[in-house]
């Protein structure tokens, strides 16, 4: 069955190293050089022949391009990811049939020129944007014109987490320990960028914006009940903010609840084999909001391991043939508009 991984993670070569001598954290670099399939292509396809009928849908590999370079430098570090992400494709159409295009969100003018460029010109299928941009929460007006752009486009926002190791634990400590930034940290950053975009309407606004989230939803499925119940009540709890029980009020107007709103969000199978973390994803969003992604190639094997992981549970699923063809690729076909 074809398989088309809906986000998996690359540098292509100029970007790569300009990234490099540029980024501010040094110590990231040492991390990226010890995997090759990230940044060297040649080894990528050597990696991807392990799998047959295996494509991957391309996106840019963390630190977000806002993160790399101040407003003024961004744009063109953006510019030259994409133009990388759109050389790679055309080389190679039958592993890498399409990418997501990088964007400069320290700059929002820029950001809309590049999403058009990128889009307009290159062929890009959508963007990848970050849980936050440098601290900035993403439903901050000044991004508005980013989703309305997107939207007007009827294509996909690929959404990753981001938080760096001196997010602390705890007010007083200067930085998390124990990885507990990114083991928890990440998924906890999904689900309030999830949460931001349901309580301040973009699903109102913009009806048909479509999101990815990476790893499969992240709390929120398996929280599924605490969101339901738990958020009905907004506005009741000591401390609430004014008008926040008007906005329940306003969705039950609509006939709708919070957790209606993000079921609206789209989840890829990015949670490194856990069947039974699929499955929660998939009765929460249903079968036609998830989508085969890997986080290639960021497992202990530098590749290959995450992909056959989650190859090997979404197989053991209970899942019709025509599901699981949706799960592969279906969705992901549809959702890019993919021949």
């Amino acid at each position: 069955m074809k398989k088309l991984d809906i986000f998996p993670h690359i540098f292509p070569k100029h970007y790569f190293e300009k990234m490099v001598e540029i980024v501010p954290n040094k110590d990231a670099i040492r991390r990226w050089t010890n995997i090759p399939v990230l940044y060297d292509l040649e080894k990528r396809l050597e990696m991807m022949d392990e799998f047959e009928q295996y494509q991957q849908v391309l996106t840019l590999s963390m630190p977000a391009i806002e993160y790399v370079a101040p407003p003024e430098q961004s744009p063109v570090l953006a510019r030259l990811a994409n133009d990388g992400m759109h050389e790679i494709c055309a080389r190679h159409p039958d592993r890498f049939p399409a990418w997501v295009a990088s964007v400069p969100m320290n700059n929002v003018k820029a950001t809309l020129d590049e999403i058009g460029r990128a889009v307009e010109k290159l062929g890009a299928k959508g963007i990848q944007i970050f849980t936050n941009v440098n601290g900035r929460p993403l439903d901050d007006p000044e991004f508005a014109p980013i989703f309305e752009k997107m939207h007007s486009y009827d294509l996909p926002i690929w959404m990753h987490p981001t938080r760096g190791q001196k997010f602390a634990d705890y007010p007083t400590e200067k930085s998390s320990r124990f990885d507990i930034w990114w083991v928890f940290g990440w998924p906890y950053e999904t689900s309030a960028a999830m949460a931001r975009m349901v309580f301040s309407g973009f699903f109102d606004r913009w009806p048909k914006l479509k999101i990815i989230t990476h790893h499969m939803g992240a709390m929120v499925p398996f929280l599924e009940a605490r969101v339901g119940l738990g958020l009905d009540q907004l506005g009741s709890r000591e401390g609430a903010e004014e008008g926040y029980r008007k906005i329940i009020a306003d969705m039950k107007a609509k006939g709708k609840r919070p957790v209606d709103y993000f079921r609206q969000f789209y989840a890829d199978t990015s949670i490194n084999g856990s069947r039974a973390g699929m499955e929660c994803g998939l009765s929460f969003f249903g079968i036609d909001h998830c989508l085969f992604g890997t986080d290639c190639p960021f497992d202990p094997e530098g590749g290959p391991l995450f992909i056959r992981e989650i190859v090997k549970a979404i197989d053991a699923m209970k899942l019709s043939a025509a599901d699981r063809e949706k799960m592969y690729s279906g969705n992901a076909r549809r959702l890019l508009r993919l021949a």
